[in-house]
């Protein structure tokens, strides 16, 4: 039970930062399908970075990668008034290219030594509380409030004499930085990058996000669910159920077949932020 337990955790950790990744985007109005992509480069810049400059210079060059994608995101949909699911996919592809180019031409060691990574309990324990430090920020300080109001009604907050695009900024680069924090802990806990080793987490963490009807601390209900999902499939793939052998390919399938039961039964019984997609 207690490995059982530590797995749940080990699988929800990265799905909790990107989520709150999310919510800060899209709590904010900017629709964020591009968390894959910031997650998969966050995983690429730590391995490649920690081989270099130890473990705290790969964290840092990976949440600078994530913030500059998350930037690049902010830009062209407020700057440039791109549709946000056309720069979210860009994103993606970058992300993708970049990192598939970069790890099949071998010019970057992305193998970490112990040395080489932080804790991970460190991480654990920032995926823990973070839902729970964002929850009393959006209801207690000045910027959660103005972070709500923005994602409600921008055309009201400018009212009220609150700049929308400044606001966004801000919390686009605290998308960043959850980002470079999720690709870093899943290079520390597989001591290297391999090609689309994020495997849909981000979509899966867009996912927890919307079950949680743009909360963190629901979000991280649904990040928990999905958690068992895929500790479940670890724990019983290859092993035999009332003696029939179920296919590894049925396991693998698992967590993406409850997200969409999830979403499936619950996405209409959630608000939608008013002001999200909208400048």
């Amino acid at each position: 039970m207690v490995s059982f337990l530590l797995q749940i955790i080990t699988m929800s950790a990265p799905l909790i930062l990107m989520a709150m990744a999310g919510y800060m985007s899209e709590r904010s109005g900017v629709i964020n399908i591009g968390l894959e992509g910031k997650m998969l480069a966050g995983c690429f810049i730590c391995a490649a970075a920690g081989a270099h400059f130890g473990a705290v210079g790969g964290l840092a060059f990976a949440i600078l990668a994530c913030i500059a994608l998350s930037l690049l995101h902010w830009s062209l949909t407020q700057m440039y008034r791109i549709d946000h699911i056309i720069s979210g996919m860009a994103v993606n592809l970058l992300a993708s290219g970049f990192t598939g180019f970069m790890d099949s031409s071998g010019i970057w060691k992305t193998t970490l030594t112990d040395s080489q990574r932080l804790p991970l309990p460190m991480y654990y324990a920032i995926a823990v509380i973070s839902p729970f430090l964002l929850f009393a920020m959006a209801g207690r300080t000045q910027f959660g409030l103005r972070h709500k109001s923005v994602g409600s009604d921008p055309d009201k907050a400018r009212l009220l004499g609150i700049h929308p695009q400044r606001v966004r900024f801000s919390a686009l680069i605290m998308t960043g930085v959850f980002a470079g924090l999720a690709g870093s802990l899943l290079v520390t806990e597989t001591s290297g990058f391999t090609k689309e080793m994020t495997s849909g987490r981000g979509y899966i963490a867009l996912a927890a996000l919307i079950l949680g009807g743009w909360r963190p601390i629901p979000a991280t209900a649904a990040c928990l669910l999905f958690g068992v999902a895929k500790a479940v499939q670890i724990r019983f793939s290859g092993t035999p159920i009332f003696n029939f052998d179920i296919p590894s390919e049925i396991w693998n399938m698992l967590p993406y077949i409850v997200t969409l039961l999830a979403l499936a039964g619950l996405l209409g019984r959630n608000r939608t932020p008013a002001g999200l997609g909208k400048h």
